[in-house]
């Protein structure tokens, strides 16, 4: 009855949803999956029944599936551009070039059948292409894809795998084939580099077959509980054989994880909202005082982050230890967990934090990487601030958590040979650098200075509309542009571009004053609207907003009558200069600063201040 409940709300915000925005469609493609595990042999065989509904306008004569398993081998693009990148991931490096056929990852299709009837596939690498022109999918029509498939799990090497280095058997995330998505671009065969992914949304029913000496920790709710035992129910399995088959399901979701370990200990713990949290690690001197600590602040983070960005909306959550760091799935992540205690929870918030940004606002992570990881880094950094000011985590509380994030790309990226749009496409980055800061860091820029210019209220309004207008969908960069632009009433297709196609950047600085005159100069190619902020001889401050004329208004929402804020005429893009009338003469003036809260980049900021800093200063 739950189940129903739960699936008949989700397709009523959806039928809502798609009505607002007419013209959308996305594909569906439900899973029944069910492997038999030799966990001797590190193998496993597999059955697999997607039912996919073609919601798309066109007629579709092929197919693809991503075969991730089979990038874990020498020769591999993710092993050749991992040897050839000027900063290779040091997980990767050369180890996949050197890796044993006992060692390497692979998955094989044995069949693949359309309603029944045999289709034409062949593998090219990390994608099954898939000949579908003897049995086309109609718009409108719905076809089960059957298949038969074998699997070897890699050595760890990078997310996926066996025997990390913290001693995790079991750390299966990319298992299983997975359909590729089909949107209004079209089909999204990206090979695997390592970088990453784009599914379709659908339920998942999994039925895992394994030695009874493993735990599993997994994406979706356990249905066999009573049968397990192991910490997920109250009572022990009533199954005595020596295997155990675990069943899961996922509703509404677009990818599956699973980890397994002989040596799990498992918590659960019931959250303020109802909202199950499972956390599964392995105990020793390195992680038990740290998980057993770690729902409460847990707990925590959920209720600022579903106020501030969306309710969570699923049954479960899972933190499982596995993997090579963090990585984010829905319902569960894999995550190290032999760490401090603030870096234990840092990476949780953060993978958590992935649930609300990839999880249910699906955007396509090739194409729109920062959009997650961006997005992501922001939400982290709040929460973890909040979890601060609160003392569950060490730190120091800050005004303004993205200061840091800010002045950093500053110095060390932004105006840089090394930069690059952040519409580069996820895996064709000339970096691993380029690609981590401007997908993180830059992101999560686009955040603070989107808050800046449109008002705090304005966003975080903007922001829980986004995530109910667009969950469990695929939003992109428009999408969520003309969300804060229908909240905020302003224009900011401007920001959009520059931020997003561009790397060009702010540069405002103070050229000169006199009598009651300020004349502020425009370095930088990217405008802004500034803020300069007065402090009189008698410690008085006054701010003056200066709006642009491309954002067809300005912000409101931000100052009361006590603020002493004067908003001024709008300063258009092509004018270097602007004079600016102060309402008291300089030499009544102790200090004028543009921008002191550091809410937006500006590559030279020595020129910010009048009267200008001395080198102490600095």
């Amino acid at each position: 009855m739950i189940k129903n409940i739960i699936s008949t709300l989700i397709l009523g915000v959806f039928a809502i949803s798609s009505f607002a925005q007419k013209g959308y469609w996305q594909q569906e493609a439900d899973y029944t999956m069910s492997i038999d595990f030799d966990s001797e042999n590190h193998q496993f065989e597999g059955e697999q029944v997607i039912k996919y509904t073609n919601n798309s306008p066109d007629i579709l004569d092929r197919a693809f599936y991503h075969l991730y398993f089979n990038a874990f081998q020498p020769g591999s693009m993710m092993d050749v551009r991992s040897r050839n990148i000027a900063d290779p991931d040091r997980r990767v490096g050369d180890r996949i070039s050197k890796l044993s056929e006992e060692e390497i990852g692979y998955q094989k299709v044995k069949s693949l059948k359309v309603d029944g009837k045999k289709v034409k596939y062949k593998v090219v690498g990390t994608i099954l292409e898939v000949d579908l022109a003897g049995r086309k999918i109609k718009p409108g029509e719905t076809v089960n894809l059957e298949m038969k498939f074998e699997g070897q799990v890699p050595l760890q090497v990078r997310r996926s795998g066996r025997d990390n280095e913290e001693g995790i058997d079991y750390s299966m995330s990319q298992w299983y084939p997975k359909l590729c998505e089909y949107d209004y671009q079209g089909w999204h065969s990206n090979p695997y580099v390592g970088r990453e992914f784009h599914g379709i949304w659908g339920d998942f029913d999994v039925k895992i077959e394994m030695d009874r000496k493993y735990t599993i920790g997994a994406t979706g709710v356990l249905q066999n509980a009573m049968q397990i035992g192991k910490g997920y129910s109250d009572k022990e399995g009533t199954d005595k054989g020596e295997r155990l088959v675990w069943h899961f399901v996922g509703e509404n979701i677009h990818d599956f994880v699973w980890a397994a370990d002989p040596d799990y200990e498992h918590i659960v713990h019931e959250a303020y909202d109802g909202t199950v949290m499972h956390f599964l690690y392995q105990p020793n001197e390195r992680t038990t005082e740290n998980w057993k600590n770690l729902p409460k602040t847990m707990d925590e983070a959920l209720k600022y982050i579903n106020g501030r960005f969306g309710k969570y909306p699923y049954p479960v959550y899972s933190f499982i230890q596995g993997g090579d760091g963090g990585m984010e799935y829905p319902m569960a992540t894999l995550i190290t967990g032999e760490r401090s205690f603030g870096s234990l929870v840092g990476v949780s918030v953060h993978e958590w934090m992935h649930s609300w940004f990839q999880m249910i606002l699906a955007t396509n992570e090739a194409l729109y990487p920062w959009m997650d990881e961006g997005f992501t880094s922001f939400g982290s950094a709040e929460t973890m601030n909040l979890l601060k000011e609160k003392g569950l985590v060490n730190g120091e509380v800050s005004s303004n958590p993205m200061e840091g994030s800010i002045r950093g790309y500053e110095s060390n990226h932004a105006g840089t040979d090394l930069d690059e749009p952040v519409s580069t496409h996820a895996d064709h980055y000339t970096t691993n650098r380029a690609y981590s800061i401007g997908s993180y860091t830059k992101g999560s820029i686009f955040l603070e200075q989107l808050q800046y210019i449109v008002g705090k209220k304005a966003f975080a309004s903007g922001m829980l509309r986004y995530f109910d207008e667009w969950k469990f969908k695929h939003p992109n960069p428009n999408d969520f542009i003309r969300v804060m632009e229908k909240e905020s009433g302003l224009e900011l297709d401007w920001y959009n571009e520059y931020m997003v196609n561009t790397t060009k950047y702010p540069d405002y600085a103070i050229d000169t004053a006199y009598d009651n005159t300020l004349v502020l100069h425009q370095y930088g190619e990217m405008p802004m609207p500034i803020e300069v902020v007065v402090t009189t001889t008698k410690g008085k401050t006054e701010t003056y907003y200066i709006p642009l004329v491309i954002m067809r208004g300005e912000k409101r929402d931000d100052w009361s009558k006590e603020d002493n804020v004067s908003i001024m005429e709008d300063w258009p893009w092509t004018n270097p200069t602007y004079n600016l009338e102060l309402n008291c003469p300089v030499d009544k003036i102790e200090k004028i600063e543009i921008n002191p809260t550091v809410n937006f980049l500006d590559l030279n900021r020595s020129n910010n201040v009048w009267p200008r800093m001395t080198t102490d200063e600095k």
